[in-house]
């Protein structure tokens, strides 16, 4: 079964309107959180802060480290070395198991 094309371009424009209050809704929340960390202070480029903001966005994409400052060993991360201390600390409490 086809479809028109009027309601083909009516559900375009439905959905163009989501998107843009989607946004909307997305810049508003980051705005507050940046004011409040009081990035709103902060005398700084547009694109030195957006450079900023993509590297932290890398930070939190799943599996989107950057090798370029990650040691070969992984000794410097500040993730890993708590992850071992948790590791480390069962087996410290255990120590009948020697």
């Amino acid at each position: 079964m086809k479809r028109p094309s009027s309601k083909i371009r009516d559900e375009i424009a439905r959905l163009q309107e989501q998107l843009r209050q989607a946004e909307t809704r997305e810049a508003e929340r980051i705005g507050r959180i940046a004011l409040k960390a009081g990035l709103g202070e902060i005398d700084i480029e547009d694109g030195e802060l957006l450079a900023r903001f993509e590297e932290l966005a890398g930070r939190f994409r799943h599996g989107n480290e950057k090798p370029s400052k990650k040691p070969e060993d992984g000794a410097g991360r500040s993730d890993r070395p708590s992850a071992a201390k948790v590791t480390a600390v069962p087996a410290a409490g255990g120590g009948g198991e020697a």
